[in-house]
Order: C-alpha cells, then sequence, then structure tokens
C-alpha cells in the first residue's frame, strides 16, 4: 500500500471538512479520510457520500488529544508509509451570544484552533511525503485581528524570523492576559477566534520555512487559507458561500500540480495570495 496516495481532512464529519472530503473524493487519486471526534458521526458522514457514489475512510481523530493523534499518525505510517495531502480544518468558534466569560473562550479557542493544530502539526508533518500538500485553514479574520493588534504585535506575527517557540509564548501571553483583565493593555484585538487564527497563519509560515530549510528541492507545498464565509453551523445560514464553495480554496492547494513552486507559506484567499 506505501505507494498509493493519501489524503487526510481533520473536523471533517460536517460543514467545510465534510466539503473539502467530498471534492478530494471526486479529484485526488488516491485513498481520502474523514475524521472525526465521534466515530458515529464520522461513520454517518462516510456513508452519507457512499450515497453519492464517492468512496471515502473513516478514522478517529481528536486534535485535542495527543494519543488520538498518535494512534491516526501511526495507522497512515504503517498502511501509506506516510501522507501526501493533509489538510488542517478541525477548529472551534464561540457564538456571537455566547455568555462564557472571555477569558474561558481565549483558553478553549486558542487550546483548540492553535495548540491542538500545532500538536497535530508536530506528528503529521514529518510523514509528509516529496510533492506533499499541507493546507492549515485559517480564516480572513486573522487578518483583521492583526490590524487591531498594537504596532510592537503585529511587527512580531508579520516577522519573517520569528520562531514557533516564539509563537508559541505570544499565544499563551495572549490567554494569560485575558485571564488577568488585561489583554486590551497589552495590545491584543477583542477576539479569540482571530488570535487563534493569526496563530494557525503564522504558524503555518514558519513551516513552510522549515519544509524550505531541511526539506529543500523535495517540493512540498504548505499555505494557510480563508475559505471565506461559508454556511456552516460555526458560522450560521447568513453567510454567503455553500460549504462546497468554502472547499474550493483549500482544495485547490491541495491539489496543486506536483511541479508546482507555489505558493508556499503564502495567506491564500479566493485562490489568490493575499497580503499578510
Amino acid at each position: 500500500m506505501a505507494s498509493r496516495q493519501v489524503a487526510v481532512v481533520t473536523g471533517s464529519n460536517k460543514g467545510i471538512g465534510l466539503a473539502i472530503v467530498r471534492a478530494l473524493c471526486k479529484q485526488f487519486t488516491g485513498d481520502v479520510y474523514l475524521t472525526s471526534r465521534d466515530p458515529k458521526l464520522g461513520e454517518a458522514a462516510v456513508k452519507e457520500l457512499q450515497g453519492e457514489g464517492l468512496t471515502a475512510f473513516f478514522h478517529q481523530l481528536d486534535i485535542t488529544d495527543l494519543q488520538s493523534i498518535r494512534r491516526l499518525r501511526d495507522f497512515l505510517k504503517q498502511k501509506y508509509g506516510g501522507i501526501d495531502v493533509l489538510i488542517n480544518n478541525a477548529g472551534i468558534a464561540f457564538k456571537a451570544n455566547d455568555t462564557s466569560p472571555f477569558e474561558v473562550q481565549a483558553d478553549v479557542t486558542l487550546r483548540t484552533n492553535f495548540f491542538a493544530t500545532r500538536d497535530v502539526c508536530n506528528e503529521l508533518l514529518p510523514l509528509i511525503k516529496a510533492h506533499g500538500r499541507v493546507v492549515n485553514v485559517s480564516s480572513i479574520i486573522s487578518v483583521r485581528a492583526l490590524s487591531g493588534c498594537s504596532q510592537d504585535l503585529q511587527q512580531k506575527f508579520r516577522s519573517d524570523t520569528i520562531t514557533e517557540e516564539e509563537l508559541v509564548t505570544l499565544m499563551e501571553k495572549f490567554i494569560k492576559d485575558t485571564k488577568d483583565g488585561v489583554h486590551s493593555k497589552e495590545g491584543w484585538p477583542n477576539t479569540a477566534y482571530g488570535v487563534s487564527k493569526i496563530g494557525v497563519t503564522v504558524l503555518s509560515r514558519i513551516q513552510a520555512r522549515m519544509f524550505n530549510e531541511k526539506r529543500k528541492g523535495e517540493g512540498i507545498l504548505l499555505n494557510a487559507c480563508c475559505p471565506g464565509w461559508v454556511r456552516t453551523d460555526m458560522a450560521g445560514p447568513q453567510a454567503t458561500k455553500s460549504p462546497d464553495e468554502g472547499a474550493e480554496t483549500p482544495v485547490y492547494l491541495a491539489l496543486l500540480p506536483p511541479d508546482a513552486d507555489g505558493p508556499h507559506g503564502q495567506f491564500v484567499s479566493d485562490k489568490k495570495v493575499g497580503k499578510w
């Protein structure tokens, strides 16, 4: 099986994730894995795709559980010898009317969207094969949140030399600053989701540099992207795009031709490289 190609999509039993799996089933030459925390929901989504004449495979993955990530890692390594396409789509957002205190929202949102996504990358990026594609689903809200940061923070987040450790320290500082009630004074915007996605976008830029340094010449491309405002449980019914439309940019990046040399380390929206 090691020669067979494989694509993995995190958080893909519904919404944009499921739409990405659907598109990959139609366009990717290899096995496509739909993952979710709850096996029942994942298996049901695979069945739904079967009803459309599409074949996806299910593997359990809770990105907040390191053992769950490692089980997936070991399975993919053993069965496929690595990963060809990884799309980090899993994430959460509190609803606008949620009454949880801001520091709770900050902690929970960053633990999932940034720290858990980073854990998945730490375990799975070493498995990416030559000419592999990695797509981290971020959000245009990260760009807006960045412009709401102090000049000092903006400079740090835009730096071409920021390290992963420095980024982690900043993300931890945001959580602490919200607990201490000083996040505004410390230059942070009032959006936990936005800050979590700043983390994802900057992490993507750092990871792309790492591939340039450690796996030069292997043609691996890694990008962050914004799927757009999509009608999902997360964004609600007012959003302008269908899930299938939201999947377009992540799938475009996942299926960049083998000889493509870019985009890489970029923030991509509507299939176009945006300014960070």
